[in-house]
């Protein structure tokens, strides 16, 4: 079935299959976040992007092979609500931005900087530091050698617009200098976003607006 992106809390996972990775998004918790499994073809090593809420919807979907890996985009609380439960179940390490682990209460086995290279299997996923939404946000970039290129944003980048950064004129232009140059000018206008609540988008059909935000301020 083709993927679209859209799921909801308590509906079943939506699967993106490309060539070596697999990438299962689920929608769980009182805030729709989103989850993301990520499997590689070669291995069978799995990633999650986000244990957010629902421990054992997420344990369901990362099913008898376990996570290898997870990697929390940033600290805010909606985001790790089912961490201890995933990790205690699961023995995986954990990932984290350098900048936001502190604000995390279950330990960052791996501070993440930016450019620094994650791991499933044989993919591999080029962290980018974001700051404005928290100081230590992260983003995910696999650049498929076999297509064009997937960004797990978080609460950074969503259909219409940057994360919130709650009226700081500072914060929000730090966000988008962030997201403009380490993502828009980086990656083609196919590159496939996926957010940390609702649903997915592309560059390309959000690059044409970039100005028209930064003029809003929001």
């Amino acid at each position: 079935m083709t993927y679209t992106g859209e799921v909801k809390v308590g509906g079943p996972a939506d699967v993106h299959e490309l060539a070596d990775l697999m990438i299962s998004k689920v929608a769980v918790g009182s805030m729709n976040n989103n989850a993301y499994l990520l499997r590689c073809r070669a291995t069978d090593e799995q990633l999650l992007v986000d244990a957010a809420a629902e421990p054992q919807t997420l344990l369901n979907l990362i099913g008898d092979d376990g996570i290898a890996s997870v990697v929390t985009t940033h600290r805010h609380g909606d985001h790790w609500g089912a961490l201890a439960e995933v990790v205690a179940a699961t023995g995986a390490r954990t990932y984290a931005g350098a900048l936001d682990a502190e604000g995390i209460p279950v330990p960052t086995d791996v501070p993440v900087a930016d450019g620094d290279t994650v791991r499933v299997g044989r993919v591999e996923l080029t962290a980018r530091h974001l700051v404005g939404h928290t100081p230590g946000s992260i983003a995910l970039v696999y650049d498929d050698p076999h297509g064009h290129a997937h960004v797990f944003t978080g609460d950074c980048l969503f259909p219409g617009g940057v994360g919130n950064t709650h009226d700081d004129p500072e914060a929000f232009k730090s966000l988008l200098d962030d997201v403009q140059h380490k993502l828009f000018e980086q990656l083609p206008d196919e590159t496939w976003v996926y957010p940390g609540h609702g649903n997915d988008t592309t560059l390309g059909a959000e690059r044409p607006h970039l100005a028209e935000w930064r003029e809003r301020g929001w």
